[in-house]
């Protein structure tokens, strides 16, 4: 019941570059700090940020995630919010250079300056002793038993290698299973009901103690909230209504943070 979210990952970037004289710097930084008030409040604005180049003080570059550009361009600038935005930074307008979206690409990743959940947990022989110790119990369990009725052997080390990947290691459930598509389909027709995936949920915290994963309360609570995020998920594509998502890839979850996929 580890389901992949069925929402696109439509977000897109914005940048913005600007070359800003050091004699109007600081008016620009506080035109942006109340301008930053109405991307704060905006629901086509997934995070912002502004940053200033350290080789040369005139060059800062203006990061927004929206939601889509048509949630941009027909969302937040035909909104309320935007006139006073516009009053903040329209006295800097003449200073872009750059003033464009970007899509992500496939090429993505982490540095190593802070460990990923996966090196956290203690790597994939963590994942497989979780996956081991759940599934020991899933067979004994009166309510999940006849939803996992007739699953082949190795599905255990699937969703080990599932899991492996999603908290940041290497990728080998989608070089070996097919990635996101595989995964939802695994879930169509199955009827999971929610009294099942509250205790999909509580039995995978009992393995994750008896698979000796780490118990401080930063990798729990984000542990835990990958499984609540895709447990959901899992009983919206087994229901008699849910479609096919779109392809895109296996969610990367890290400390506090989830991807950003929209509805």
């Amino acid at each position: 019941m580890t389901a992949d979210t069925g929402t696109t990952a439509s977000t897109v970037i914005e940048y913005i570059r600007y070359r800003i004289p050091e004699e109007r710097s600081a008016e620009f930084l506080a035109a942006y700090t109340r301008a930053a008030a109405q991307l704060a409040a905006s629901p086509h604005c997934v995070d912002y940020e502004l940053t200033r180049c350290e080789e040369d003080f005139a060059h800062f570059v203006l990061r927004i995630t929206w939601t889509s550009t048509q949630d941009h361009l027909e969302g937040f600038r035909t909104s309320d919010l935007f006139p006073a935005f516009l009053a903040e930074i329209r006295p800097y307008i003449a200073d872009i250079e750059e003033m464009r979206h970007y899509q992500p690409t496939s090429v993505r990743g982490r540095g190593s300056a802070v460990p990923t959940l996966y090196t956290w947990a203690g790597g994939a022989e963590a994942f497989s002793r979780l996956t081991e110790a759940f599934y020991a119990k899933v067979v004994k369990d009166d309510l999940l038993a006849p939803v996992f009725a007739g699953l082949a052997p190795e599905h255990a080390e699937h969703v080990a290698l599932w899991l492996t990947e999603v908290f940041g290691g290497p990728p080998a459930y989608s070089k070996t299973q097919g990635g996101h598509g595989h995964m939802v389909a695994k879930h169509f027709g199955r009827g999971i009901t929610e009294p099942q995936r509250r205790r999909w949920v509580g039995l995978i915290q009992d393995a994750a103690d008896e698979a000796g994963l780490p118990t401080d309360a930063e990798f729990r609570s984000a542990f835990l909230a990958y499984i609540e995020w895709g447990t959901r998920l899992a009983v919206h594509f087994s229901g008699p209504d849910a479609e096919s998502p779109a392809e895109q890839p296996v969610p990367l979850w890290n400390w506090g943070a989830a991807p950003p996929y929209q509805g």
